[in-house]
């Protein structure tokens, strides 16, 4: 089963720009992710349960290394995989 997250982040501190881009990076490092990014959400394509796993433990680790005042907004697809 496939799997796509769109997701939004909002750090509320004053130096946004950052965290944001480290978070991007860090989820561009995964192999078998599609990440594709834009001006205002980053979209995360591959198997569903590779996909929430590393997304959430990305999230996590934006909470517990420096900005735990981050507002994430996902919109989360499954589509089944034929063959």
């Amino acid at each position: 089963m496939r799997g796509t997250i769109e997701i939004s982040m909002y750090p509320l501190n004053e130096s946004f720009v950052e965290p944001i881009k480290d978070f991007i990076q860090r989820l561009n490092k995964h192999e078998g992710l599609d990440v594709e990014t834009n001006a205002t959400s980053t979209r995360v394509s591959g198997d569903y349960d590779r996909v929430i796993a590393i997304v959430t433990g990305e999230m996590r680790r934006v909470h517990s290394a420096g900005t735990p005042r981050a507002v994430f907004v996902l919109k989360v697809l499954c589509s089944a995989t034929t063959g």
